[in-house]
């Protein structure tokens, strides 16, 4: 590009309804509007050609002329425990992804999973003006998204969920169901659980699902042999240091409801002289990217990860709108593998 065209005033939408003699308002609807009804009142065959002219001349909205008419920055705050998490950091990348498809900016901050911090955060988004926001660290007992709401501010969950605001989540609950399935199916009958956090409904909800599927099932399932620990490896090594410490006959296999505490339930296992896939079976939950590369391959609950952060975004995208948002719940799959690939005599 020579410096005469990068001088050329930039493309218009009255320059391309004018050499299309088409009326500025069709235009607009065809390239700007996300109302479907809106979009059909354009012909296919018209829509085509405002396309095709947008892409040829190089059209692009402008920003401020946007912003201006329809009072949006086109700003998304998105906040999330810890984007070191590549759970949530999966689950991010379908958030940008998916807003830039829609012209729209991200920025992400980090809470900690601690209600003070999720608080401020909020506040300096807010304070950017941003469009809405996208939480990923809803605690089971926040008064944030009560404040949130009484205020008018657009926002969605992801990752957990509330009961009273919109959500895209995995279905934890069946997560945890299939859990008990395989673990039944493969003979095992004493069994613990590494819970996770009690403010998070992804512990709530995979523990709860488990649970109520065991004893459906039959099992058992007592109190102490449910321990609730941090999201790391380290909770999961001391909750299943705990597990093998308590009382009565050691479990043939432990669920935890996050990878990490699985591997580090894994590490504190082998410590104690037991070999996973064979003396006793773990069970992981989200299906991350580590999960197969073990040196004893992880079964592990597959969550989709990515397209959990795409939905949270459309349905953010319906609340600006003042469309109808409804909580997404999607399905998981469970990924047999090694640490857990083996039958038991009933124990």
């Amino acid at each position: 590009m020579n410096q005469g065209q990068r001088n050329q005033p930039a493309v218009t939408l009255k320059d391309l309804a004018d050499e299309l003699g088409l009326h500025l308002s069709t235009v607009s609807r065809v390239l700007h509007s996300r109302d479907d009804v809106a979009r059909r009142a354009a012909s296919s065959a018209t829509a085509q050609k405002v396309r095709e002219l947008a892409q040829l001349r190089g059209y692009s909205p402008d920003p401020q002329a946007t912003s201006l008419r329809t009072r949006r920055t086109r700003a998304i705050g998105v906040i999330v425990p810890r984007l070191s998490d590549i759970v949530l950091a999966t689950m991010y990348e379908g958030v940008e992804e998916t807003a830039a498809a829609n012209n729209y900016s991200t920025f992400v901050m980090n809470s900690h999973d601690d209600q003070d911090e999720q608080r401020r955060k909020a506040g300096i988004m807010l304070a950017r003006r941003v469009d809405g926001l996208i939480l990923g660290d809803v605690h089971a007992d926040s008064d944030l998204v009560h404040e949130l709401s009484s205020r008018g501010v657009p926002f969605v969950l992801m990752n957990r969920r509330h009961p009273q605001y919109p959500s895209s989540t995995c279905d934890d609950v069946v997560g945890g169901e299939l859990v008990a399935d395989h673990l039944w199916a493969q003979g095992h009958r004493r069994v613990a659980v590494i819970a996770g956090e009690t403010y998070a409904s992804t512990a709530l909800d995979r523990t709860g699902g488990f649970r109520k599927r065991w004893e459906a099932l039959g099992g058992t399932l007592p109190d102490e042999s449910v321990v609730w620990s941090h999201f790391d490896t380290e909770g999961g090594r001391e909750a299943a240091e705990q597990i093998m410490l308590a009382p009565g006959p050691v479990p043939t296999a432990i669920f935890a409801v996050n990878d990490f505490a699985a591997i580090g339930a894994m590490g504190a296992l082998r410590a104690a002289g037991l070999t996973v896939g064979k003396d006793i079976a773990v069970v992981g939950f989200n299906d991350t990217s580590l999960a197969a590369q073990l040196p004893i391959p992880l079964s592990s609950v597959r969550s989709p990860m990515m397209e959990i952060g795409r939905r949270a975004v459309g349905l953010l995208l319906n609340v600006l709108d003042h469309h109808p948002a409804e909580s997404q719940l999607l399905e998981p799959q469970l990924m047999v593998r090694e640490s857990s690939d083996f039958g038991v005599e009933g124990s």
